[in-house]
């Protein structure tokens, strides 16, 4: 059973943990190259709420917004 799980840990460090161990060393040395992959999430973050919310200014012009305060049933 030892065997197993230091196969396991083998897996992952020695194979499946190199590309984070490039970025840490990357870091010391460029920290914009390091977060450039942060960067892309986090545009891609604000390009999915800038179309949310035009999608929800489009539903409020059309009165297809729903402003009921109570969002069941049961809590009238």
């Amino acid at each position: 059973m030892k065997s197993f799980f230091e196969a396991i840990q083998s897996l992952f460090v020695d194979f499946l943990f190199l590309p984070f161990d490039a970025l840490r060393n990357l870091e010391l040395t460029n920290w914009w190259g390091a977060n450039f992959l942060n960067w892309i999430f986090i545009i891609i973050c604000c390009g999915a709420l800038v179309y949310w919310l035009k999608q929800l200014n489009i539903f409020k012009a059309n009165n297809e917004d729903d402003d009921n305060t109570t969002s069941h049933s049961f809590l009238k």
